[in-house]
Protein backbone atom coordinates (compact mmCIF):
# COMPACT_ATOMS: atom_id res chain seq x y z
CA UNK A 1 0.00 0.00 0.00
CA UNK A 2 1.40 3.26 -1.07
CA UNK A 3 0.94 6.11 1.48
CA UNK A 4 0.91 9.70 -0.08
CA UNK A 5 -0.81 11.87 2.93
CA UNK A 6 1.51 15.25 1.98
CA UNK A 7 0.62 18.02 0.17
CA UNK A 8 3.42 20.26 -1.59
CA UNK A 9 3.02 23.79 -0.68
CA UNK A 10 5.38 26.67 -0.57
CA UNK A 11 7.80 24.56 -1.79
CA UNK A 12 8.22 21.75 0.84
CA UNK A 13 6.35 18.66 1.47
CA UNK A 14 3.86 18.92 4.48
CA UNK A 15 1.38 17.08 6.88
CA UNK A 16 -2.07 17.97 6.79
CA UNK A 17 -3.70 20.45 8.84
CA UNK A 18 -5.94 17.51 10.54
CA UNK A 19 -5.96 13.67 9.39
CA UNK A 20 -8.62 13.06 6.69
CA UNK A 21 -7.83 9.52 4.32
CA UNK A 22 -8.92 8.90 1.40
CA UNK A 23 -8.43 5.01 -0.73
CA UNK A 24 -7.61 5.43 -4.15
CA UNK A 25 -8.73 2.03 -5.07
CA UNK A 26 -7.26 -0.15 -8.14
CA UNK A 27 -10.51 -0.63 -10.30
CA UNK A 28 -8.54 -3.49 -11.91
CA UNK A 29 -9.09 -5.50 -8.50
CA UNK A 30 -11.49 -2.99 -6.80
CA UNK A 31 -8.67 -3.44 -4.06
CA UNK A 32 -7.40 0.02 -2.61
CA UNK A 33 -3.68 0.63 -4.06
CA UNK A 34 -3.04 4.10 -2.16
CA UNK A 35 -3.75 6.15 0.61
CA UNK A 36 -3.74 9.84 0.81
CA UNK A 37 -5.42 12.74 2.47
CA UNK A 38 -8.22 15.04 1.44
CA UNK A 39 -7.55 18.62 2.54
CA UNK A 40 -8.89 21.24 4.86
CA UNK A 41 -9.82 24.59 4.55
CA UNK A 42 -6.93 25.50 6.66
CA UNK A 43 -4.72 23.33 3.78
CA UNK A 44 -6.49 25.37 0.84
CA UNK A 45 -5.93 28.91 2.63
CA UNK A 46 -2.10 28.07 3.54
CA UNK A 47 -1.53 26.83 -1.07
CA UNK A 48 -3.61 30.03 -1.57
CA UNK A 49 -0.94 32.13 0.43
CA UNK A 50 2.26 30.40 -0.46
CA UNK A 51 0.59 31.22 -4.13
CA UNK A 52 -0.43 34.98 -3.60
CA UNK A 53 3.08 35.58 -1.50
CA UNK A 54 5.21 33.81 -4.57
CA UNK A 55 3.21 36.08 -7.18
CA UNK A 56 4.92 39.14 -7.46
CA UNK A 57 8.38 38.14 -7.65
CA UNK A 58 7.27 34.61 -10.51
CA UNK A 59 5.33 37.81 -12.28
CA UNK A 60 8.41 39.81 -12.78
CA UNK A 61 10.71 37.11 -13.58
CA UNK A 62 11.51 37.82 -17.17
CA UNK A 63 9.52 35.02 -19.38
CA UNK A 64 12.51 33.50 -20.40
CA UNK A 65 13.69 32.19 -16.98
CA UNK A 66 10.18 30.99 -16.45
CA UNK A 67 10.24 28.88 -20.28
CA UNK A 68 14.03 27.77 -18.87
CA UNK A 69 12.11 26.55 -15.67
CA UNK A 70 9.80 24.53 -17.76
CA UNK A 71 12.31 23.32 -20.00
CA UNK A 72 13.95 21.63 -16.96
CA UNK A 73 10.91 20.13 -15.90
CA UNK A 74 10.92 18.49 -19.37
CA UNK A 75 14.05 17.13 -18.43
CA UNK A 76 12.86 16.06 -14.84
CA UNK A 77 9.81 14.84 -17.12
CA UNK A 78 11.84 12.63 -19.32
CA UNK A 79 12.93 10.34 -16.25
CA UNK A 80 9.67 9.74 -14.17
CA UNK A 81 8.32 8.24 -17.54
CA UNK A 82 7.67 4.94 -16.28
CA UNK A 83 6.72 6.17 -12.58
CA UNK A 84 3.45 7.82 -14.47
CA UNK A 85 2.52 5.31 -16.01
CA UNK A 86 2.60 3.00 -12.95
CA UNK A 87 0.62 5.34 -11.10
CA UNK A 88 -2.06 6.33 -13.62
CA UNK A 89 -2.31 2.21 -14.77
CA UNK A 90 -3.04 1.24 -11.34
CA UNK A 91 -5.48 5.01 -10.46
CA UNK A 92 -7.61 4.86 -13.51
CA UNK A 93 -7.29 2.19 -15.35
CA UNK A 94 -5.29 2.66 -18.45
CA UNK A 95 -3.81 -0.22 -19.58
CA UNK A 96 0.31 0.11 -18.93
CA UNK A 97 0.98 0.14 -22.43
CA UNK A 98 -1.35 2.86 -23.44
CA UNK A 99 -0.74 4.59 -20.25
CA UNK A 100 2.98 4.61 -21.24
CA UNK A 101 2.54 5.87 -24.53
CA UNK A 102 -0.48 8.14 -24.84
CA UNK A 103 -0.97 8.83 -21.00
CA UNK A 104 2.16 9.91 -20.53
CA UNK A 105 3.29 10.93 -23.71
CA UNK A 106 0.79 13.77 -23.99
CA UNK A 107 1.83 15.29 -20.75
CA UNK A 108 5.66 16.06 -22.25
CA UNK A 109 3.83 16.43 -25.70
CA UNK A 110 2.25 19.72 -24.02
CA UNK A 111 5.08 21.25 -22.45
CA UNK A 112 7.47 21.40 -25.14
CA UNK A 113 4.56 22.96 -27.59
CA UNK A 114 4.38 25.25 -24.72
CA UNK A 115 7.41 25.94 -24.78
CA UNK A 116 7.97 26.78 -28.81
CA UNK A 117 4.69 28.60 -28.38
CA UNK A 118 5.96 30.88 -25.31
CA UNK A 119 9.01 31.45 -27.61
CA UNK A 120 7.27 32.99 -30.29
CA UNK A 121 4.06 34.84 -27.76
CA UNK A 122 4.40 39.15 -27.83
CA UNK A 123 3.69 39.04 -24.50
CA UNK A 124 4.62 43.17 -24.76
CA UNK A 125 3.66 44.92 -27.98
CA UNK A 126 2.69 47.54 -29.73
CA UNK A 127 -0.79 48.43 -30.63
CA UNK A 128 -0.38 49.02 -34.28
CA UNK A 129 2.02 51.52 -36.51
CA UNK A 130 -1.12 54.45 -36.26
CA UNK A 131 -0.02 54.64 -32.40
CA UNK A 132 3.46 54.62 -31.75
CA UNK A 133 2.89 55.17 -27.70
CA UNK A 134 0.27 52.67 -27.08
CA UNK A 135 1.62 49.65 -25.83
CA UNK A 136 -0.46 46.54 -25.15
CA UNK A 137 1.00 44.24 -22.44
CA UNK A 138 -0.02 40.46 -21.63
CA UNK A 139 0.49 39.48 -18.10
CA UNK A 140 -0.40 37.32 -16.12
CA UNK A 141 -3.94 37.00 -14.53
CA UNK A 142 -2.94 36.13 -10.94
CA UNK A 143 -3.42 32.76 -8.58
CA UNK A 144 -4.68 30.49 -10.71
CA UNK A 145 -6.83 27.12 -9.13
CA UNK A 146 -5.98 24.03 -11.52
CA UNK A 147 -8.94 21.65 -10.99
CA UNK A 148 -8.19 18.59 -12.80
CA UNK A 149 -9.81 15.08 -13.90
CA UNK A 150 -9.17 11.55 -13.54
CA UNK A 151 -9.88 10.27 -17.06
CA UNK A 152 -6.42 12.14 -18.67
CA UNK A 153 -4.62 13.23 -15.72
CA UNK A 154 -1.10 14.02 -16.86
CA UNK A 155 -2.52 15.82 -20.29
CA UNK A 156 -4.98 18.27 -18.08
CA UNK A 157 -2.12 18.73 -15.73
CA UNK A 158 0.56 19.34 -18.10
CA UNK A 159 -2.13 21.64 -20.15
CA UNK A 160 -2.85 23.49 -17.37
CA UNK A 161 0.29 24.23 -15.66
CA UNK A 162 2.21 24.31 -18.60
CA UNK A 163 0.44 27.56 -19.56
CA UNK A 164 0.29 29.27 -16.19
CA UNK A 165 3.71 28.79 -15.91
CA UNK A 166 4.82 30.58 -18.56
CA UNK A 167 1.95 33.19 -18.55
CA UNK A 168 3.56 34.45 -15.04
CA UNK A 169 0.93 33.15 -12.51
CA UNK A 170 1.31 31.36 -9.43
CA UNK A 171 -0.71 27.72 -8.74
CA UNK A 172 -3.01 25.96 -6.39
CA UNK A 173 -3.20 22.32 -7.70
CA UNK A 174 -5.93 20.22 -6.95
CA UNK A 175 -5.98 16.80 -8.96
CA UNK A 176 -9.03 14.38 -8.76
CA UNK A 177 -8.85 12.47 -5.61
CA UNK A 178 -9.92 9.10 -8.14
CA UNK A 179 -6.00 9.55 -9.89
CA UNK A 180 -4.00 11.68 -7.18
CA UNK A 181 -0.89 9.98 -7.74
CA UNK A 182 0.89 11.17 -11.01
CA UNK A 183 -0.13 14.57 -10.02
CA UNK A 184 1.97 13.50 -6.62
CA UNK A 185 5.06 12.64 -8.74
CA UNK A 186 4.38 15.42 -10.89
CA UNK A 187 5.10 17.97 -7.63
CA UNK A 188 8.32 15.75 -7.58
CA UNK A 189 8.95 16.84 -10.76
CA UNK A 190 8.63 20.51 -10.37
CA UNK A 191 10.34 20.64 -7.50
CA UNK A 192 13.58 19.18 -8.50
CA UNK A 193 13.26 21.41 -12.07
CA UNK A 194 13.69 24.45 -9.51
CA UNK A 195 10.86 26.04 -9.44
CA UNK A 196 10.79 29.14 -6.51
CA UNK A 197 8.74 27.91 -3.37
CA UNK A 198 5.24 29.08 -3.94
CA UNK A 199 5.02 28.84 -7.85
CA UNK A 200 3.14 25.30 -8.20
CA UNK A 201 1.20 23.99 -4.82
CA UNK A 202 -0.43 20.37 -4.79
CA UNK A 203 -3.46 19.92 -1.95
CA UNK A 204 -5.41 17.18 -2.36
CA UNK A 205 -9.32 16.95 -2.10
CA UNK A 206 -12.37 16.50 -3.11
CA UNK A 207 -14.55 18.75 -5.10
CA UNK A 208 -16.97 19.36 -2.52
CA UNK A 209 -14.05 20.26 -0.11
CA UNK A 210 -10.73 21.81 -1.49
CA UNK A 211 -12.98 22.47 -5.20
CA UNK A 212 -15.50 24.47 -3.65
CA UNK A 213 -12.79 26.32 -1.52
CA UNK A 214 -10.66 27.48 -4.24
CA UNK A 215 -13.85 28.06 -6.47
CA UNK A 216 -14.92 30.73 -3.85
CA UNK A 217 -11.21 31.97 -2.42
CA UNK A 218 -11.41 35.55 -2.38
CA UNK A 219 -7.34 35.82 -3.15
CA UNK A 220 -7.87 33.18 -6.03
CA UNK A 221 -7.98 35.17 -9.27
CA UNK A 222 -8.87 32.54 -11.68
CA UNK A 223 -10.44 28.79 -11.80
CA UNK A 224 -9.41 26.56 -14.53
CA UNK A 225 -11.51 23.33 -14.75
CA UNK A 226 -11.61 20.11 -16.44
CA UNK A 227 -14.56 17.87 -15.46
CA UNK A 228 -18.48 17.54 -15.97
CA UNK A 229 -20.72 19.72 -16.70
CA UNK A 230 -22.69 19.51 -13.66
CA UNK A 231 -19.38 20.73 -11.91
CA UNK A 232 -18.45 23.53 -14.00
CA UNK A 233 -21.82 24.96 -13.23
CA UNK A 234 -21.06 24.84 -9.61
CA UNK A 235 -17.46 26.22 -9.93
CA UNK A 236 -19.31 29.07 -12.16
CA UNK A 237 -21.59 30.13 -9.54
CA UNK A 238 -19.09 29.71 -6.82
CA UNK A 239 -16.49 31.91 -8.59
CA UNK A 240 -19.41 34.56 -9.20
CA UNK A 241 -19.40 36.44 -6.03
CA UNK A 242 -15.83 37.29 -6.66
CA UNK A 243 -16.29 37.95 -10.25
CA UNK A 244 -12.77 35.38 -11.03
CA UNK A 245 -11.98 34.60 -14.19
CA UNK A 246 -13.21 30.68 -15.05
CA UNK A 247 -11.88 28.84 -17.48
CA UNK A 248 -13.95 25.35 -18.42
CA UNK A 249 -13.21 22.54 -20.28
CA UNK A 250 -16.10 20.12 -20.00
CA UNK A 251 -18.14 16.94 -21.55
CA UNK A 252 -19.12 16.43 -24.87
CA UNK A 253 -21.23 14.19 -27.12
CA UNK A 254 -19.24 14.24 -30.45
CA UNK A 255 -21.10 13.58 -34.01
CA UNK A 256 -18.64 11.10 -36.11
CA UNK A 257 -20.59 12.15 -39.75
CA UNK A 258 -19.95 9.08 -41.76
CA UNK A 259 -21.32 10.13 -45.23
CA UNK A 260 -21.29 7.16 -48.44
CA UNK A 261 -18.38 8.11 -49.91
CA UNK A 262 -15.95 7.73 -46.46
CA UNK A 263 -12.90 5.75 -47.11
CA UNK A 264 -13.28 2.16 -45.93
CA UNK A 265 -12.01 2.41 -42.74
CA UNK A 266 -13.66 5.22 -41.46
CA UNK A 267 -16.39 2.86 -39.48
CA UNK A 268 -13.62 0.79 -38.09
CA UNK A 269 -11.53 3.85 -37.03
CA UNK A 270 -14.60 5.50 -35.68
CA UNK A 271 -15.54 2.67 -33.24
CA UNK A 272 -11.88 2.22 -32.37
CA UNK A 273 -11.47 5.95 -30.99
CA UNK A 274 -14.74 5.39 -29.52
CA UNK A 275 -13.43 2.15 -27.51
CA UNK A 276 -9.78 4.20 -26.64
CA UNK A 277 -9.12 5.12 -22.71
CA UNK A 278 -12.20 2.82 -22.53
CA UNK A 279 -14.64 5.83 -23.91
CA UNK A 280 -13.93 7.79 -20.83
CA UNK A 281 -12.75 10.65 -22.95
CA UNK A 282 -15.05 14.21 -23.13
CA UNK A 283 -14.15 14.43 -27.05
CA UNK A 284 -14.90 10.56 -27.94
CA UNK A 285 -17.25 10.21 -31.24
CA UNK A 286 -19.85 8.66 -29.10
CA UNK A 287 -22.63 9.36 -31.81
CA UNK A 288 -21.76 8.16 -35.20
CA UNK A 289 -24.28 8.94 -38.03
CA UNK A 290 -24.06 7.37 -40.83
CA UNK A 291 -25.83 8.13 -44.74
CA UNK A 292 -28.38 5.71 -45.42
CA UNK A 293 -27.21 3.84 -48.31
CA UNK A 294 -24.11 2.61 -46.43
CA UNK A 295 -25.55 2.33 -43.03
CA UNK A 296 -26.48 -1.47 -42.76
CA UNK A 297 -22.80 -2.52 -43.90
CA UNK A 298 -21.84 0.46 -41.14
CA UNK A 299 -23.74 -1.07 -38.56
CA UNK A 300 -22.00 -4.94 -38.95
CA UNK A 301 -18.88 -3.42 -39.54
CA UNK A 302 -19.06 -1.83 -36.00
CA UNK A 303 -20.51 -4.58 -34.59
CA UNK A 304 -17.44 -7.25 -35.35
CA UNK A 305 -15.05 -4.35 -34.70
CA UNK A 306 -16.28 -3.94 -31.02
CA UNK A 307 -16.74 -7.69 -30.33
CA UNK A 308 -13.17 -7.87 -31.14
CA UNK A 309 -12.25 -5.12 -28.67
CA UNK A 310 -10.88 -7.05 -25.93
CA UNK A 311 -11.19 -5.93 -22.02
CA UNK A 312 -8.32 -6.53 -19.55
CA UNK A 313 -6.31 -5.78 -16.30
CA UNK A 314 -4.81 -2.53 -16.54
CA UNK A 315 -1.28 -4.35 -15.30
CA UNK A 316 -1.60 -6.37 -18.19
CA UNK A 317 0.83 -5.51 -21.45
CA UNK A 318 -0.82 -5.71 -24.63
CA UNK A 319 -3.63 -3.36 -26.84
CA UNK A 320 -6.89 -4.19 -24.61
CA UNK A 321 -8.84 -1.66 -23.01
CA UNK A 322 -8.82 -1.57 -19.09
CA UNK A 323 -11.77 -1.20 -16.75
CA UNK A 324 -13.80 2.07 -15.97
CA UNK A 325 -12.52 4.52 -13.10
CA UNK A 326 -14.64 3.40 -10.43
CA UNK A 327 -17.80 2.20 -9.14
CA UNK A 328 -19.88 4.83 -9.33
CA UNK A 329 -19.04 5.31 -13.30
CA UNK A 330 -19.45 1.32 -13.34
CA UNK A 331 -22.96 1.38 -12.14
CA UNK A 332 -24.06 4.59 -14.34
CA UNK A 333 -22.67 3.35 -17.40
CA UNK A 334 -24.52 -0.14 -17.08
CA UNK A 335 -27.88 2.09 -15.80
CA UNK A 336 -27.63 3.46 -19.69
CA UNK A 337 -26.46 0.57 -21.60
CA UNK A 338 -29.96 -0.76 -19.89
CA UNK A 339 -32.09 2.66 -20.69
CA UNK A 340 -30.33 2.26 -24.16
CA UNK A 341 -32.25 -1.80 -24.57
CA UNK A 342 -35.32 -0.40 -22.89
CA UNK A 343 -35.61 2.91 -25.05
CA UNK A 344 -35.79 0.84 -28.28
CA UNK A 345 -32.01 0.90 -29.49
CA UNK A 346 -30.92 -2.37 -31.24
CA UNK A 347 -27.65 -3.88 -29.43
CA UNK A 348 -25.69 -5.09 -31.78
CA UNK A 349 -22.41 -5.69 -29.64
CA UNK A 350 -21.79 -5.40 -25.94
CA UNK A 351 -24.55 -5.04 -23.59
CA UNK A 352 -24.80 -4.68 -19.48
CA UNK A 353 -22.63 -7.04 -17.24
CA UNK A 354 -18.91 -7.31 -16.77
CA UNK A 355 -17.47 -9.30 -19.85
CA UNK A 356 -17.52 -13.35 -19.63
CA UNK A 357 -15.09 -14.87 -17.22
CA UNK A 358 -14.90 -11.77 -15.30
CA UNK A 359 -16.29 -11.09 -11.73
CA UNK A 360 -14.18 -8.96 -9.98
CA UNK A 361 -12.91 -5.15 -11.42
CA UNK A 362 -15.29 -2.50 -12.81
CA UNK A 363 -15.04 -3.94 -16.61
CA UNK A 364 -17.58 -2.71 -19.39
CA UNK A 365 -18.27 -4.45 -22.40
CA UNK A 366 -17.51 -2.45 -25.39
CA UNK A 367 -21.06 -1.82 -26.61
CA UNK A 368 -22.63 -0.68 -29.66
CA UNK A 369 -26.65 0.54 -30.14
CA UNK A 370 -27.78 1.09 -33.94
CA UNK A 371 -31.42 2.16 -34.75
CA UNK A 372 -30.44 5.04 -32.48
CA UNK A 373 -32.72 8.42 -32.65
CA UNK A 374 -31.47 11.57 -31.06
CA UNK A 375 -33.90 12.15 -28.60
CA UNK A 376 -33.15 8.49 -27.17
CA UNK A 377 -31.40 9.06 -23.44
CA UNK A 378 -27.83 7.29 -24.89
CA UNK A 379 -27.46 10.17 -27.54
CA UNK A 380 -28.22 12.80 -25.28
CA UNK A 381 -26.40 11.80 -22.47
CA UNK A 382 -22.23 11.74 -22.07
CA UNK A 383 -21.83 8.18 -21.10
CA UNK A 384 -17.97 8.46 -20.41
CA UNK A 385 -17.46 4.77 -21.67
CA UNK A 386 -16.82 1.91 -24.21
CA UNK A 387 -20.58 2.52 -25.82
CA UNK A 388 -21.54 3.63 -29.43
CA UNK A 389 -25.16 5.27 -30.80
CA UNK A 390 -25.42 4.81 -34.12
CA UNK A 391 -27.64 7.04 -35.92
CA UNK A 392 -29.09 6.82 -39.42
CA UNK A 393 -29.12 10.02 -42.21
CA UNK A 394 -30.55 10.91 -45.69
CA UNK A 395 -29.01 14.54 -46.66
CA UNK A 396 -26.18 16.31 -45.20
CA UNK A 397 -29.13 18.79 -43.74
CA UNK A 398 -30.34 16.33 -41.82
CA UNK A 399 -26.72 15.49 -40.42
CA UNK A 400 -25.89 18.82 -39.85
CA UNK A 401 -29.29 18.96 -37.58
CA UNK A 402 -28.69 15.61 -35.99
CA UNK A 403 -24.95 16.77 -35.31
CA UNK A 404 -25.91 20.02 -33.62
CA UNK A 405 -29.40 18.95 -32.17
CA UNK A 406 -27.40 18.81 -28.29
CA UNK A 407 -26.32 20.85 -25.56
CA UNK A 408 -22.79 20.00 -26.16
CA UNK A 409 -20.13 21.66 -28.51
CA UNK A 410 -16.76 20.25 -27.75
CA UNK A 411 -15.59 17.99 -30.96
CA UNK A 412 -17.24 16.37 -34.30
CA UNK A 413 -16.10 14.34 -36.93
CA UNK A 414 -16.33 13.83 -40.55
CA UNK A 415 -15.65 11.24 -42.63
CA UNK A 416 -15.88 12.33 -46.29
CA UNK A 417 -13.85 12.16 -49.69
CA UNK A 418 -15.21 15.41 -50.55
CA UNK A 419 -13.49 18.34 -50.12
CA UNK A 420 -16.62 20.88 -50.89
CA UNK A 421 -18.56 18.85 -48.23
CA UNK A 422 -15.80 18.28 -45.81
CA UNK A 423 -15.37 21.98 -45.87
CA UNK A 424 -18.94 22.73 -45.61
CA UNK A 425 -19.73 20.65 -42.31
CA UNK A 426 -16.48 22.03 -40.80
CA UNK A 427 -18.00 25.47 -41.01
CA UNK A 428 -21.74 24.75 -39.56
CA UNK A 429 -21.11 21.88 -37.34
CA UNK A 430 -21.67 23.74 -33.57
CA UNK A 431 -18.38 22.85 -31.87
CA UNK A 432 -14.88 24.13 -30.84
CA UNK A 433 -13.18 21.08 -32.64
CA UNK A 434 -13.55 19.27 -35.89
CA UNK A 435 -11.52 16.63 -36.77
CA UNK A 436 -11.87 15.10 -40.33
CA UNK A 437 -11.23 11.64 -42.29
CA UNK A 438 -8.84 10.39 -39.08
CA UNK A 439 -6.03 13.57 -39.82
CA UNK A 440 -5.74 14.76 -35.62
CA UNK A 441 -5.36 18.71 -34.90
CA UNK A 442 -1.40 19.37 -35.27
CA UNK A 443 0.62 20.46 -32.05
CA UNK A 444 -0.41 23.92 -30.46
CA UNK A 445 -4.11 23.81 -32.07
CA UNK A 446 -6.60 24.88 -29.11
CA UNK A 447 -8.31 22.07 -27.44
CA UNK A 448 -11.91 22.94 -26.10
CA UNK A 449 -15.66 23.38 -27.26
CA UNK A 450 -18.55 25.62 -26.92
CA UNK A 451 -22.44 25.83 -25.33
CA UNK A 452 -21.97 23.09 -22.83
CA UNK A 453 -18.96 21.77 -23.19
CA UNK A 454 -16.95 25.29 -21.50
CA UNK A 455 -14.80 28.28 -22.59
CA UNK A 456 -11.67 28.91 -23.32
CA UNK A 457 -9.18 27.26 -25.06
CA UNK A 458 -6.22 25.22 -23.87
CA UNK A 459 -2.73 24.40 -25.49
CA UNK A 460 -0.30 26.46 -27.36
CA UNK A 461 -0.85 29.79 -27.65
CA UNK A 462 -4.45 29.97 -27.20
CA UNK A 463 -3.41 28.20 -24.14
CA UNK A 464 -1.09 30.65 -22.88
CA UNK A 465 -3.40 33.70 -23.60
CA UNK A 466 -6.00 32.24 -21.17
CA UNK A 467 -3.76 33.01 -18.20
CA UNK A 468 -3.30 36.19 -19.20
CA UNK A 469 -4.92 39.68 -18.39
CA UNK A 470 -4.90 42.48 -21.53
CA UNK A 471 -3.37 45.41 -20.36
CA UNK A 472 -3.74 48.33 -22.64
CA UNK A 473 -1.12 51.30 -22.10
CA UNK A 474 -1.16 54.98 -23.43
CA UNK A 475 1.70 57.27 -23.42
CA UNK A 476 4.66 54.80 -23.96
CA UNK A 477 7.91 55.81 -24.09
CA UNK A 478 10.37 53.50 -25.61
CA UNK A 479 13.59 53.16 -23.29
Amino acid sequence: MIEKRDFYINGAWVAPSQANDFNVIDPSTEDACAVISLGSEADTNAAVAAAKAALPGWMATPVEERIALVEKLVDAYKTRGEDLAQAMSSEMGAPIDMSRTQQVGAGIYHLKNFIRAAKAFEFDKPLGDHAPEDRIIHEAVGVAALITPWNWPMNQITLKVGAAAVAGCTMVLKPSEQSPLNAMIFAEMIDEAGFPPGVFNLVNGDGVGVGSQLSAHPDVDMVSFTGSTRAGTAISKAAADTLKKVHLELGGKGANVVFEDADEKAVKRGVLHMMNNTGQSCNAPSRMLVQRSIYDQAVETAGEVAAKVTVGNAHDEGRHIGPVVNEMQWGKIQGLIQQGIDEGARLVAGGTGRPDGMNKGFYVKPTVFADVNNSMTIAREEIFGPVLAMIPFDTEEEAIAIANDTPYGLTNYVQTQDPARANRMARALRSGMVEMNGKPRSAGSPFGGMKQSGNGREGGSWGIEDFLEVKAVSGWTAE
